[in-house]
C-alpha cells in the first residue's frame, strides 16, 4: 500500500504549480489535508488534495487541471501526517511547486485577487467583502464537501458550483509583466529552483521567469513571500501563449509556449519540454501522428505552427468542424494560428489556444487518485 501511495503523491505532484498561467484555483493546503469528512480516514491526509483537484477536474471537464497550493510552515513538521508527507511537501517547497509561509490565509486571498482565480475553501472570509468585494461573486469562492463519488463544491456566496476565473487586478497585471528576483541564494520562487526535490535535477534546475508567481506586496513593494526581503526587477516578463491540448472533445493538458523556448507535440517528443500525446491516442491516431509532429513558437507576439510529422497536419480556421474549410499543412510547412484556428493532428486530436478550445465531450477527466487504495479511501455515504 505504501507503494501505491506514493505514486499517487506523485501524480499529485504533477497537479500543482505557482504559474500564473497554468493554475486554476488556489488553494490552503494545510486546510485541505485536514477534511477528515472526505474519506472518514486519519486526522491529516495529503491524498485529500488529490480528492480536491480531481473535483475540480471534473467541474471544468479537464484533465490536468493545476491548482496554486499555500502551505503553511507548520505542516514541514506536522506529526499528523506521514514521514513520507512531509518529505514530499518539503520537495514541493524546495522545487518552487507550492509556497510556504508564516500566514497562508492572507496570501491565499492576495493571490486570488492578482490573477483572478477562485479559491477552494471552507473558510466564509467574512468582513472582507469590502476590501475584495469580488469575494461576493458567485464561484470564486467554493467549499469543498462530501458527495457520492467523491468531493463536490458548494458556493458560500451566490449559488451555483462552478468555479470562475475573474480578471486579474490592475496591481496583478502590473505585477506580471515584470521579471522579479530574490537576494536570497537558492529561492525557488523567483531565483534558481531545484533546492534539493528528487526531480530538480531533471525539470526545475532554473525557473522560467515566464512561470514566476506574482509577488507579495509589502508597503506597495514587490516582495518575495517566502523570505520577506524586497525583490529586485529583472526586465519584462517574456511573453507567453496557453495552448490546449483537446482530444475526443476532451481537454487533456494545457502547455505555455514562450518566445525563447518552442514546444514540440506529439505521440512521444524527443525534445525537452515536449508534449506527449501517446498515453491518450487510439491505436490509429499512434500510428498516423509522429513522434515529434507539431512544432509551436511564439515569434512577436504570433503563434507559428510547423509540421514537423511523415504524414502531416491540419488547420480548422475559426475551428470550424466542416472539413471543406480544413486547410492541409504538409510535412515541413510553417503557418500562423489566426484567431480561433486549431491546429489538428489526426480527426479529433488538436492543439490551439486555451480560451478558445473548450471541452466538450461526455468523457470524465482522469483521476489523479487511481493508484490510491481502497481501504484509504472510505468515501461517505450522501
Amino acid at each position: 500500500m505504501r507503494f501505491e501511495i506514493s505514486k499517487v503523491l506523485d501524480a499529485i505532484e504533477g497537479r500543482v504549480c505557482t504559474d500564473p498561467a497554468l493554475a486554476r484555483a488556489v488553494v490552503d493546503l494545510a486546510e485541505v489535508i485536514r477534511y477528515q469528512d472526505l474519506d472518514g480516514g486519519r486526522p491529516a491526509s495529503l491524498l485529500r488534495l488529490g480528492m480536491v483537484i480531481d473535483a475540480l477536474s471534473r467541474q471544468l471537464e479537464e484533465d490536468s487541471v493545476p491548482v496554486y497550493a499555500i502551505v503553511h510552515r507548520a505542516l514541514l513538521s506536522d506529526a499528523d501526517l506521514t514521514s513520507n508527507e512531509r518529505m514530499v511537501v518539503r520537495r514541493w517547497a524546495d522545487d518552487g511547486l507550492v509556497e510556504v509561509l508564516d500566514q497562508p490565509g492572507d496570501r491565499m486571498l492576495e493571490v486570488a485577487d492578482l490573477l483572478g482565480l477562485p479559491v477552494l475553501s471552507r473558510v466564509r472570509f467574512d468582513g472582507l467583502g469590502g476590501r475584495l468585494p469580488w469575494l461576493g461573486q458567485p464561484g470564486r469562492v467554493l467549499a469543498p464537501v462530501p458527495g457520492a463519488g467523491g468531493p463536490v463544491f458548494i458556493a458560500h456566496v451566490g449559488g451555483g458550483q462552478a468555479p470562475v476565473t475573474g480578471p486579474r487586478s490592475a496591481a496583478g497585471a502590473k505585477l506580471l509583466a515584470r521579471q522579479w528576483r530574490c537576494p536570497e541564494p537558492g529561492c525557488a520562487l523567483f531565483g534558481a529552483g531545484g533546492g534539493g526535490g528528487a526531480f530538480a535535477d531533471l525539470a526545475r534546475v532554473e525557473r522560467s521567469p515566464a512561470g514566476q508567481p506574482p509577488p507579495t506586496l509589502r508597503g506597495g513593494a514587490p516582495t518575495c513571500p517566502r523570505h520577506m526581503t524586497r525583490l529586485g526587477d529583472a526586465g519584462p516578463r517574456p511573453r507567453t501563449e496557453v495552448l490546449a491540448v483537446r482530444i475526443g472533445g476532451l481537454v487533456r493538458q494545457r502547455f505555455v509556449l514562450t518566445e525563447s523556448q518552442p514546444v514540440v507535440a506529439g505521440r512521444a517528443p524527443e525534445q525537452s519540454g515536449g508534449v506527449t500525446l501517446g498515453q491518450w491516442l487510439n491505436d490509429e491516431a499512434r500510428r498516423w501522428i509522429s513522434r515529434g509532429h507539431v512544432r509551436f513558437e511564439l515569434r512577436v507576439g504570433e503563434v507559428i505552427v510547423t509540421d514537423t510529422s511523415t504524414n502531416g497536419s491540419g488547420i480548422r480556421p475559426a475551428g470550424s468542424m466542416n472539413d471543406a474549410d480544413r486547410i492541409a499543412l504538409a510535412p515541413q510547412q510553417s503557418r500562423v494560428l489566426g484567431a480561433g484556428d486549431v491546429v489538428e493532428l489526426y480527426p479529433g486530436v488538436q492543439i490551439g489556444r486555451a480560451e478558445e478550445l473548450p471541452s466538450a465531450a461526455p468523457f470524465t477527466p482522469a483521476s489523479v487518485m487511481a493508484e490510491a487504495p481502497t481501504m484509504a479511501m472510505r468515501l461517505p455515504r450522501v
